[in-house]
C-alpha cells in the first residue's frame, strides 16, 4: 500500500496555507487558550485535506495478477471453430484466482464475445455475428487491446492461421508493444481440402475490331483433377475446353476474336471434379475494343428498318437489329453499342427495367440514343413520364398546342386479391398517368371491381387533378373477380357523359365469374360510338374474353406479361383516344437552328407526309420544325450522352421523299454519329485498389485546371447505380470509396459537378472486384507472420497440446490506484463543521481541553480530588457572602472572609452548609424581634 499524487506541484499550496494559519494564530483575539488552538488546528486540517484533493492524492496497491484476452480468428478459412473454443476453455481452467480473461472474435471486423472476468465459468463460446469473407486481424487486435483495465500484466492470445487479407497485424503489433501488451500466438493449421481456384484472368487492355487474342487463365489446385473451363464475353459463352489440372499452378490460353467495339467484360469459370470450394471458381477482367462503331436498332415492326441499316452501313457503321423483347437486362451489354435507335417502338413492348437501363447508359456512360417516329412512337407509344421521355429532347405533353376534342374516359380496374402487391401499385400508377394526360375539360371516371363494382372516382370534369389522383392512390386489393357488373356500370355512366370521344379501358388479371351478356354491352357501345380497350395481365387472365370485348367494341387488346409496361399501355391508350398526336398532312420542314448540321441542309430538305406531335424541351436544340410548329428533328446533351428525336418515320409511309433523297444516307449517318460517345483523349488516370469489401478509387487529373468537385457513378450487374463523391486531396488528385457486396465487373464514369450540372469528365471505364482473398489457396506463409508478431511484441508461440502454458509464467507487478477524493472531501466537510462549532458554541472548553489533554497523556485526573477542589471554591464563595451580610447589619465585627484560614472539609462541606453547621438563612431567622 502506498500513496501518490496526480498533480504533485499543487502541494506547493501548503506554503501559503502555513503563512495564513500563522497570521490567523497571531491576529485572532476573539478566542483564547485551548479554544483558539483547537479552532486553528481544525482549520489547518481542512485546508490540508483540500490541497490533497486538488493534488490528486491516490492510494495504490501492488498486485501480481494477469489479464488475458483470447482473440479467435473466425474467418471462413478457419473452418469449424469449435476446436478453438475447446482450447480456450481448457486454458482458462489453468488461471489463478486473481487472473481475469476476456474473449474476442474477428472476421472482417472484431467483435467482443465477453469482457474481462475472474470466473472460470465465464465460458469460451464463439457466437458473435461476423463477416467471414475476410480476415482482419488488425481490427481484432485493436479491439482486444482496448479491453485491458489498468496497467496489469496484459497479454493477448491470438488463435489464427495468420492468413490476413485486410489490414496489417504487424502494424498494430508495434502499437501494442509500446503499450506493454504482449501477443502470444497459437498457429492454427489450415484444413486440408481439395480445392481448385481461378487465380488470374488476363485479356489485353486494348483490342482492335477483328483482332484475335488469347484469354489467359491461371488455375491453382491442391490436387490432381480434370474438369471444364468456360470463357464468357458479356455473359455470352465464347469458349469451352476440357482441361486437366495438377497440384500447383496451371496456365491455359483460350483464343478469342474481338468482334464488336466497345467495353467488354470477360469471365473465366471452372467446373472441376472433386472441388470442395466453389467460392473461388470464377475470375473477371475488362477490355476495350476500338473499331467501327456499332448501333443497336430496336424495331417495333419486323422488317421496317431496312432504310436505316442501309444508310448506316454505307457510312461504315455496324448495326444490330432486334425486337423490343430482346433488349438486354444487364448494363454491361449496353456498353458494347455506341448508340441505340428506337424505330417506331411502342412503350408497351419495352419493360420498365430496360427503360431505366437505357436512360442510365445514356446519362452515365455516354451511349447515344435516337427515337424514330411512327404510329407507335413518342406519345402514341405511351412514353409519357417514362425514363425514355426523360432522356429525349422532346416531351409527350401537348398542353396548349392545339385544340383537342373533348374526351370521356372511364378506367375499369381489377382490384381482386390476385392483384395485390406490385400489380395493383402499377395499375394505380397507370391510371394516374392517364389522368395527368387529360385536360381540364375532359371527363374521367374510375371504377374498381372485385365481386362488385366500386366507383373510386365517379365520372366528373377534371377540375382539380390532385383529388382524383389521391382517390386512385387509395384503391386496395381484395375479393374475387366479376367483370360483367363493372363493365355494365361503366357503360351506363358513359352513356350520360357528353364528350366528342368516349373510351373505356378495362384491365384485369383473372377469370370472370360470368361469361354471358357481353354481346348486348358491346352492341350498345358500337351504337353509341363508345370504344373499349382491354388489358390482360399475366397468364391467368381471361384472354379470350378480353380480346373479344376489345374487337367487338372496336378498341385494342393488350396482353401484358411484364407488369412494368402497364403505365406505357395506359398512356398509349390516352394518346390514341385523343388522335391529335398524329399530324398526317404533307408539308416541308423548316430549318430553325441547325448549328453544325447546317451543311447537311444547304440544298434544302425533302417534304414529309406526317409525324407525331411532341413539344421541344426548354434546353433542346430544334433543328427542323413543322408549320404547327412542332419539332421534327431535335437534339440535346443528356448527362454524359447525346439524344436525338426524329418525329416522322423512316420506313417510307410519311417519309417517302425523304428516304429517296440522294443525301439521305449521309444525313442520317451524320445525325447518328453525333450521338456517339465522345472518345477524346482523357486527361484522367483512374486506378482502383480493393481492401475487403471496400474499393478505393483514385483519380489523377493532368489538366492545368482540374475540376473543383467530381463524382464517380458506378453500376454493377443490377440496374441500380451508386454515386461516389470524390474528395480532392491535392490539386488534381481525387479519392473515394465504394462498398461492394459481391465480386464481379463494374462500369464506372467520371463526372464534373463543379458548376452544378453533371458533365462527363472521362470516357466510361470499368474495374474488377475479384472474389475475396479469403478463398485463395494459401501459400503457407501465415504461420511465419504470426511468429513475427509474437517476436515483435515479446510474446510466445503456444502449442495445441499445452493450453495451460498461457498462465505458466510469472506475472509482472502492477499498480492498482484507489481514488481517495471522496473520503478526503467528506473528512474536510466534517472538520469544517467542527471548526464552526468551536468558534460559535459557548461550552466549557477549558475543562474539555483539560480532559482531552489528560486523555492524550493517558493519565486522567482522580474524580475525588476534582470534587474536593470544586467544594473548596464553593465554600470560600459562601463565606464571602456571609461576611458581607453581617458587616452591613451592625453586628459584632468579624474578620473578613479572606482572612479566615481555609479548613479542610469532608465531602459534606460542599453541600452548602454554614461554618457552624447551620445554614445562614436559619441564623438570620433566629435574630428576629
Amino acid at each position: 500500500m502506498g500513496v501518490q499524487f496526480s498533480v504533485p506541484w499543487l502541494l506547493l499550496l501548503l506554503i501559503p496555507a502555513g503563512v495564513f494559519l500563522y497570521y490567523a494564530y497571531k491576529s485572532d483575539f476573539r478566542l483564547g487558550g485551548f479554544r483558539k488552538k483547537l479552532a486553528l488546528f481544525l482549520r489547518a486540517c481542512v485546508i490540508i485535506l483540500l490541497i490533497f484533493v486538488l493534488s490528486g492524492l491516490h492510494g495504490f496497491t501492488i498486485l501480481h495478477d494477469k489479464q488475458v484476452v483470447y482473440l479467435a480468428d473466425r474467418s471462413d478459412s478457419m473452418g469449424d471453430t469449435s476446436r478453438l473454443s475447446e482450447w480456450v476453455q481448457t486454458s482458462i481452467k489453468a488461471k489463478g484466482e486473481d487472473d481475469s480473461t476476456a474473449l474476442v472474435s474477428t472476421g472482417l471486423e472484431g467483435a467482443v464475445e465477453r469482457k474481462l472476468s475472474f470466473s472460470e465459468e465465464a465460458g469460451a463460446s464463439l457466437n458473435a455475428a461476423l463477416e467471414g469473407k475476410f480476415t482482419g486481424l488488425e481490427s481484432g487486435l485493436q479491439l482486444a487491446g482496448n479491453l485491458f483495465e489498468g496497467t496489469a500484466d496484459s497479454r493477448i492470445v491470438l488463435l489464427s492461421d495468420g492468413e490476413e487479407n485486410v489490414g496489417s497485424m504487424l502494424g498494430v503489433g508495434r502499437l501494442l508493444k509500446d503499450r506493454g501488451i504482449a501477443v502470444d500466438v497459437l498457429p492454427v493449421p489450415q484444413l486440408d481440402i481439395k480445392d481448385a481456384a481461378v487465380e488470374e484472368l488476363r485479356v489485353p487492355d486494348k483490342l482492335y475490331q477483328a483482332e484475335s487474342f488469347y484469354v489467359e487463365v491461371m488455375i491453382k489446385s491442391t490436387f490432381k483433377t480434370a474438369g471444364e473451363l468456360r470463357i464468357y464475353e458479356d455473359n455470352r459463352e465464347i469458349g469451352r475446353e476440357r482441361v486437366e489440372l495438377s497440384a500447383g499452378e496451371n496456365r491455359f490460353a483460350v483464343k478469342g476474336l474481338a468482334k464488336s467495339p466497345g467495353l467488354h467484360r470477360y469471365k473465366a469459370e471452372i467446373f472441376m471434379d472433386g472441388d470442395e470450394s466453389a467460392a473461388n471458381n470464377a475470375g473477371y477482367d475488362f477490355t476495350r475494343v476500338d473499331g467501327p462503331p456499332n448501333v443497336l436498332i430496336v424495331e417495333g415492326t419486323p422488317g421496317t428498318s431496312g432504310n436505316i441499316t442501309a444508310a448506316l452501313k454505307s457510312g461504315m457503321i455496324g448495326t444490330e437489329v432486334i425486337p423490343p423483347h430482346m433488349l438486354p437486362l444487364e448494363p454491361a451489354k449496353y456498353a458494347v453499342y455506341d448508340s441505340i435507335i428506337f424505330n417506331n417502338v411502342s412503350g408497351s413492348n419495352v419493360g420498365g427495367k430496360q427503360m431505366e437501363l437505357i436512360e442510365q447508359a445514356v446519362r452515365s456512360f455516354g451511349i447515344g440514343f435516337m427515337m424514330v417516329g411512327g404510329e407507335d412512337s413518342f406519345g402514341m407509344g405511351g412514353y409519357f413520364k417514362t425514363p425514355i421521355e426523360k432522356a429525349l429532347p422532346v416531351s409527350m405533353e401537348l398542353e396548349g398546342k392545339r385544340e383537342i376534342p373533348s374526351q370521356g374516359l372511364i378506367l375499369v380496374i381489377d382490384r381482386s386479391g390476385s392483384m395485390s402487391g406490385e400489380k395493383i401499385e402499377l395499375a394505380k400508377e397507370s391510371a394516374m398517368r392517364t389522368v395527368e394526360l387529360l385536360r381540364s375539360k375532359d371527363t374521367v371516371g374510375v371504377v374498381a371491381f372485385d365481386d362488385q363494382p366500386w366507383w373510386v372516382v365517379p365520372p366528373q370534369k377534371l377540375g382539380d387533378k390532385k383529388d382524383v389522383l389521391e382517390s386512385i392512390q387509395s384503391i386496395p386489393s381484395a375479393g374475387g373477380t366479376n367483370i360483367y357488373p363493372a363493365v355494365e356500370s361503366a357503360l351506363n355512366e358513359m352513356l350520360n357523359i357528353k364528350a366528342q370521344r368516349r373510351h373505356i379501358i378495362l384491365m384485369t388479371d383473372g377469370q370472370s365469374a360470368l361469361h354471358s351478356g357481353y354481346d348486348d354491352l358491346t352492341s350498345m357501345m358500337v351504337k353509341n360510338k363508345i370504344t373499349l380497350s382491354s388489358v390482360a395481365v399475366g397468364m391467368d387472365a381471361d384472354r379470350n374474353l378480353l380480346q373479344y370485348l376489345a374487337d367487338a367494341a372496336k378498341g385494342r387488346y393488350y396482353y401484358v406479361e411484364d407488369e412494368t409496361t402497364l403505365p406505357a399501355v395506359f398512356s398509349r391508350e390516352a394518346a390514341l383516344m385523343a388522335k391529335s398526336y398524329i399530324v398526317d398532312k404533307p408539308f416541308v420542314p423548316a430549318i430553325q437552328n441547325a448549328g453544325d448540321w447546317s451543311s447537311l441542309f444547304d440544298q434544302g430538305v425533302p417534304g414529309l407526309y406526317g409525324y407525331v406531335a411532341t413539344t421541344a424541351k426548354a434546353s433542346a436544340q430544334t433543328v427542323l420544325v413543322s408549320p404547327e410548329p412542332d419539332p421534327i428533328l431535335a437534339r440535346w446533351q443528356y448527362g454524359s450522352g447525346r439524344t436525338v428525336a426524329w418525329t416522322s418515320d423512316l420506313s417510307g409511309k410519311w417519309s417517302k421523299e425523304w428516304v429517296s433523297w440522294p443525301a439521305f444516307a449521309d444525313t442520317l449517318t451524320e445525325i447518328v454519329k453525333w450521338t456517339f460517345p465522345q472518345f477524346t483523349s482523357s486527361s484522367y488516370e483512374v486506378s482502383t485498389t480493393t481492401a475487403g469489401n471496400q474499393v478505393k478509387l483514385q483519380v489523377e487529373a493532368s489538366s492545368d485546371n482540374p475540376p473543383e468537385k467530381m463524382v464517380a457513378k458506378i453500376s454493377g450487374d443490377e440496374a441500380g447505380e451508386k454515386t461516389v463523391d470524390l474528395v480532392q486531396e491535392a490539386p488534381g488528385r481525387y479519392t473515394g470509396q465504394v462498398q461492394v457486396s459481391k465480386p464481379g465487373a463494374f462500369l464506372m464514369s467520371l463526372e464534373d459537378v463543379s458548376g452544378g450540372q453533371s458533365v462527363q469528365a472521362a470516357p466510361g471505364t470499368g474495374f474488377v472486384v475479384p472474389y475475396s482473398p479469403e478463398y485463395r489457396i494459401s501459400s503457407g506463409g501465415g504461420e511465419d507472420g504470426l511468429k513475427k508478431l509474437a517476436e515483435l511484441t515479446g510474446g510466445r508461440v503456444l502449442s495445441w497440446d499445452k493450453p495451460e502454458d498461457v498462465f505458466d509464467r510469472e506475472a509482472t507487478s502492477r499498480r492498482v490506484l484507489h481514488d481517495w477524493s471522496y473520503p478526503l472531501l467528506v473528512a474536510a466537510l466534517l472538520l469544517w463543521v467542527a471548526d464552526i462549532a468551536v468558534r460559535r458554541l459557548a461550552l466549557p472548553w477549558a475543562a474539555i481541553g483539560t480532559r482531552v489533554a489528560a486523555l492524550l497523556r493517558r493519565r486522567p485526573a482522580p474524580a475525588a480530588e476534582a470534587g474536593r477542589d470544586a467544594g473548596l471554591d464553593r465554600l470560600a464563595a459562601r463565606k464571602e457572602r456571609a461576611a458581607s451580610f453581617y458587616g452591613s447589619s451592625g453586628g459584632s465585627a468579624k474578620p473578613p472572609a479572606a482572612e479566615v484560614p481555609a479548613q479542610p472539609r469532608d465531602r459534606g462541606a460542599g453541600s452548602g452548609e454554614a461554618v457552624g453547621g447551620e445554614p445562614p438563612r436559619l441564623q438570620a431567622h433566629r435574630r428576629g424581634p
